[in-house]
């Protein structure tokens, strides 16, 4: 067994405009303060990183390293979340999705998707050059539209909408895997990869390939009322990464997992900071060590009520108090008489003339 590494802090939720939220020297001695050992960088947050020359700059990424040595942490993995929602986005998100991309492709989704996907070669490559061997990244979603079948969804259209995804993320996929690192798609309701079953058809798509793993993150399996235990020991093959956030799920007889059209503090089902929700960590943390998982354990902070420095630092200590350092030994190993062939066979009652 392994012992995963953590706490981790994905920096999205934090980087902002001011001091120390606003660099990543700054940011990173702060996420040092707080208790964390290693950040996950959004590599769309120019204040953060530059993408394209960590892709093409073996000195940049020695300064990046550098920086983060110099604050105490290591650099977990990066993070394509907004650029991989850009892969594959259906019409009726259009206005919205703009705000992820510069605006010179804006109003113009062929433009947009090609930024898109030339930001995650980028990624692989970038990864690379850091020695990172997980990547964070979201599926873009054709068919969430026609989640909920009324009208009816014509026959093939779910089985065209992966072949299509399939199709635009098999040259990425191949791009990660010649860069030697796993791209892990966080599985989330507003992606046509948000649960086991989509996965699986995915996969399908894109031939099995090895490269095409998970980012698990229990809290959107909440939300979706799944087994999120029972996902770790079905999947735990394809879990190459983990975040951890809580979250709980309260329905009432005016709403379940819908949420209404409610702000976050209204529905029914919302995240919360580590410990304030409904999340079993305990039993997370124990099933991720029995299936060797070695990657980090990284808190992603959303809660619609606790302010977000708060949440970080309690959630580092979370962590850190939820990791098990795994044994090398069995705990009735005092108790081992050693291996006698001829013992295990008389105990059987078998006699060396026994067939």
């Amino acid at each position: 067994m392994k012992t995963l590494k953590g706490p981790g802090l994905f920096l999205a939720q934090f980087a902002g405009d001011q001091a120390p939220f606003d660099s990543l020297a700054g940011i990173a001695r702060w996420a040092r303060d707080s208790g964390f050992d290693g950040v996950q960088v959004p590599s769309w947050d120019g204040r953060l990183f530059n993408l394209a020359r960590a892709a093409e700059s073996d000195t940049y990424c020695d300064e990046v390293r550098g920086t983060l040595a110099d604050a105490g942490v290591a650099l977990t993995e990066l993070s394509t979340h907004l650029q991989g929602q850009l892969v594959a986005a259906h019409p009726a998100y259009d206005i919205g999705l703009d705000g992820f991309a510069p605006a010179t492709v804006h109003g113009n989704p062929a433009a947009r998707q090609a930024w898109a996907v030339e930001q995650l070669h980028l990624a692989a490559r970038a990864s690379r050059r850091l020695g990172l061997t997980a990547h964070a990244t979201f599926s873009g979603a054709l068919l969430w539209p026609y989640l909920y079948p009324f009208p009816q969804r014509p026959p093939g259209l779910v089985e065209a909408g992966f072949e299509e995804l399939g199709r635009r993320w098999r040259p990425i996929l191949d791009a990660f895997d010649e860069a030697g690192c796993d791209l892990c798609y966080e599985l989330h309701p507003s992606e046509d990869l948000h649960d086991g079953v989509t996965f699986e058809m995915f996969l399908a798509a894109v031939g099995q390939h090895p490269r095409a793993n998970i980012l698990y993150d229990p809290s959107h399996f909440v939300l979706q009322v799944m087994d999120y235990l029972g996902f770790i020991d079905v999947y735990h093959q394809r879990i190459r990464m983990f975040h951890a956030k809580d979250a709980e799920f309260n329905p009432s007889p005016r709403q379940g997992v819908y949420g209404g059209y409610q702000p976050w503090l209204q529905r029914a089902g919302r995240f919360r900071s580590l410990g304030d929700g409904q999340v079993d960590f305990g039993a997370i943390f124990s099933k991720l060590a029995a299936h060797d998982f070695d990657g980090w354990a990284v808190l992603e902070w959303e809660c619609c009520l606790k302010a977000p420095e708060v949440g970080a630092r309690e959630g580092a200590e979370f962590i850190r108090h939820h990791i098990i350092p795994v044994t090398a030994r069995a705990f009735d190993d005092f108790a081992d008489g050693g291996t006698d062939l001829a013992a295990n066979r008389r105990m059987l009652g078998l006699t060396e003339t026994s067939a």
